[in-house]
C-alpha cells in the first residue's frame, strides 16, 4: 500500500480509502509516511478508512480484557490505550501530523483531536463530551442511565510525528464490542450515530470532519477525490 505524498511538504493532505483496509497494511503504510514526513519528503496526512472486524491492543491493554468469542484477529498496535474494536461502519482516522511545528506538546495534540471530533459530531447533531477519568468521547446512554462511548482515541508519536488517531462509531455492529472491555473502561457502554437515531452516511461524516478540521488545527487540508484501497 502506497501513501506516497501527493501534495508538497507543509500541506495537510486528506485521503479516503474505499473498501476495507487490512490492518497490517495500514500500519506499514503509516510507518512509511511517518518516516517521510520526518525527513521532509512528504506533507502531513489525514487518512480515513474502515477495517475488517478485528481487535487491537494498546500499550496498556490487559490480557484479561480480551474475550473474543467471535474469533476476530488481534493485533498489538503500539499506540497508547487499551483494547479497541475496528470494523465496518466505523470511521477510523489515522492522523499523521508534524508536532515539531505544532508546539511539540503531545497532551495538547490529544486535546485537539478531542475538540475536532466534538466539533464534527456537533455538526451531525450529537453533543459529545470528554471525561477526566476516561479517554474518548462520551454521550448520554438513556437506556442504561449512564454514558456510552461514541469515539475512541489512541495515538502514537515517533520523533514528533503523530500516527494512529481515532475511531468514530457511525454504524458498526455494536455487539462486536462485547469481545473486549473497550479501552479498559467497565460500567459504560459503546454507542454509535445510528444507535442514537442519527442517519449519516460515511461521506457525511467525512464532510463534517473536513469542515471542522481547520477550526481546531488552524489550517485547511488539500482536497482530493476518494481513492481505492491501494492508495497508489
Amino acid at each position: 500500500m502506497d501513501l506516497a505524498a501527493a501534495t508538497p511538504a507543509g500541506t495537510v493532505e486528506w485521503r479516503i480509502a474505499e473498501g476495507l483496509t487490512p490492518y497490517l497494511e495500514a500500519v506499514a503504510a503509516m510507518q512509511a509516511r511517518v518516516a517521510a514526513i520526518h525527513a521532509g519528503a512528504a506533507g502531513e496526512l489525514i487518512w480515513l478508512l474502515e477495517h475488517p472486524p478485528l481487535y487491537t491492543a494498546g500499550t496498556s491493554a490487559r490480557d484479561e480484557d480480551l474475550f473474543n468469542p467471535f474469533g476476530f484477529p488481534t493485533f498489538r498496535a503500539g499506540r497508547g490505550g487499551q483494547w479497541t474494536y475496528h470494523g465496518p461502519g466505523q470511521r477510523v482516522g489515522y492522523v499523521m501530523l508534524d508536532l515539531r511545528r505544532r508546539g511539540a506538546d503531545v497532551r495538547a495534540y490529544v486535546h485537539a483531536l478531542e475538540a475536532w471530533l466534538i466539533a464534527a459530531l456537533e455538526r451531525l447533531g450529537v453533543r459529545a463530551e470528554t471525561r477526566a477519568d476516561r479517554i474518548g468521547l462520551w454521550v448520554p446512554d438513556r437506556r442504561a442511565g449512564t454514558e456510552a462511548k461514541i469515539a475512541a482515541i489512541g495515538v502514537r508519536v515517533t520523533r514528533w510525528i503523530t500516527w494512529h488517531g481515532f475511531a468514530l462509531n457511525v454504524e458498526p455492529e455494536l455487539a462486536h464490542f462485547g469481545g473486549i472491555v473497550p479501552c479498559g473502561v467497565r460500567g459504560h457502554g459503546v454507542t454509535s450515530l445510528a444507535a442514537l437515531g442519527i442517519t449519516a452516511s460515511m461521506a457525511e461524516v467525512d464532510a463534517a470532519l473536513m469542515a471542522t478540521f481547520g477550526e481546531v488545527f488552524g489550517e485547511r487540508i488539500a482536497p482530493f477525490p476518494a481513492c481505492g484501497r491501494g492508495l497508489g
